[in-house]
């Protein structure tokens, strides 16, 4: 689908009452989009990802309480932290997206591909939670909440990651996957504000950041960039709906407010598409304005893995 109408299906969407709009939206993505088909498998990837940059970076996670930003439609993220020890996970989306049937979906396909799960963690995987697990997903009738708890797992929608109500150093790590290129500047500094209150002092926050422009994703024809080149206000008109927001920040904006709200950079990996780089270099890709200035290597970031302390 082009990039164009699938923006224009998005905002006539967002138009509606809340509930009407999420369920037309979830039908949708249900019959056309990437919830077509249910793989847990790379979620449960970046679950996995974000524990081997803490292990690497010298943290703990077994028997640690993680706050994840973003839930989405499933809990494959948080499923991930306690298969590998985690001892709870509080995790927050602003909308209430999470889907029974899609939990119940993803953990029958852990339990059919037990081996393909096995060979994604590694040594990492208690051997124990996952038997649990698969115990959980052969039950006649699934029980969310029995679920949830079973696997320390709490979940918090409609919630407010800068308000959690959660006491102060009660958090280990604070983790988002894809989400922050979602969020306003001025709403992810308050997440961050109160991230440093209730992460411990040798709390970590740990970020990936997805930096193009996610209609690339289902629309080849055009660039990971492409919204670059439209100014603010036009963009707006675009993706300004609760679907499609993007912040449009790039990974120099990122580091910056971080350092400048005090915190100190462990981790700043970024991925650069070297072909997108040819192609600024040559010219080939327009930029707004307030994109010109900054740097090839800025500009042809697609991916970065950022973690923190205060």
């Amino acid at each position: 689908m082009k990039w164009q109408l699938k923006a224009k299906i998005q905002n006539l969407i967002s138009l509606l009452p809340d509930r009407l709009s999420y369920e037309t939206y979830y039908l949708l993505q249900r019959k056309m989009g990437a919830l077509k088909s249910i793989d847990p498998t790379k979620r449960l990837q970046a679950g996995i990802q974000t524990w081997k940059y803490l292990k690497e970076s010298g943290f703990d996670p077994v028997n640690k309480i993680f706050f994840e930003l973003g839930t989405g439609r499933t809990v494959n993220i948080p499923i991930a932290y306690w298969l590998m020890g985690a001892r709870e996970v509080i995790t927050t989306d602003l909308n209430p997206y999470l889907k029974k049937e899609l939990v119940e979906s993803s953990l029958s396909f852990i339990a059919l591909n037990q081996e393909k799960i096995f060979d994604e963690f590694g040594n990492l995987l208690d051997e124990s939670r996952f038997t649990e697990l698969v115990k959980l997903a052969r039950v006649k009738t699934f029980d969310l909440e029995e679920f949830l708890q079973t696997c320390g797992i709490r979940y918090i929608a409609p919630g407010d990651a800068a308000r959690t109500h959660l006491l102060d150093s009660s958090v280990d790590f604070h983790t988002s996957y894809t989400v922050l290129e979602h969020i306003p500047l001025e709403t992810i500094k308050n997440i961050w504000l109160e991230g440093r209150r209730i992460l411990r002092e040798s709390g970590v926050f740990l970020h990936r950041i997805d930096y193009t422009d996610h209609f690339s994703h289902s629309d080849k024809s055009i660039n990971a960039i492409n919204f670059l080149q439209f100014s603010d206000t036009n963009w707006q008109k675009y993706a300004g709906n609760r679907y499609m927001y993007m912040n449009r920040l790039r990974h120099d904006d990122f580091i910056r407010e971080i350092q400048n709200m005090g915190f100190k950079v462990l981790i700043d990996q970024t991925e650069i598409d070297w072909n997108l780089h040819s192609s600024l270099k040559k010219g080939i890709i327009s930029l707004d304005h307030q994109f010109k200035k900054k740097s090839l290597n800025v500009l042809s970031t697609t991916s970065a893995w950022i973690a923190f302390q205060k």
